[in-house]
């Protein structure tokens, strides 16, 4: 016989927060890039161990336009858990460049679901 996981209901569940965030840089950044600046940042402000807990994921990446040829413009959906969701914003300020090139990281806003923060924030 072939027993399933039980699925956790939702009152027991991690609660997650999504944070609309924006980058601005001089190069041209995939979606490996956003990760690993926020996995990098994340470890060196609080350790491995302080990362782990905040569950962090970039869910999703918008290329917006710009006038400027040399400027290219991001925005985003990082998701982390709600008790975490002080030190996540912490984090983002704190990147500052990318294989040596500068990087400006906004935060836009924070939300309890991606459609709102998408509405809200994004503003597609």
């Amino acid at each position: 016989m072939i027993q399933k996981l039980k699925i956790l209901p939702p009152t027991i569940r991690d609660k997650k927060r999504y944070i609309a965030f924006e980058v601005i840089s001089s190069v041209a950044l995939g979606r490996e890039d956003i990760i690993s600046m926020m996995l990098d940042g994340s470890l060196y402000l609080y350790g491995a161990c302080g990362t782990g807990n905040f569950e962090m994921w970039v869910v999703k990446l918008w290329r917006c336009a710009t006038n400027n040829v040399k400027e290219h413009r991001m925005k985003g959906i990082l998701r982390c858990r709600r008790e975490e969701i002080d030190s996540v914003r912490a984090v983002i300020p704190t990147i500052t460049n990318f294989r040596g090139k500068p990087v400006v990281f906004h935060t836009l806003g924070i939300s309890g679901t991606i459609k709102s923060a998408t509405k809200n924030f994004i503003k597609l």
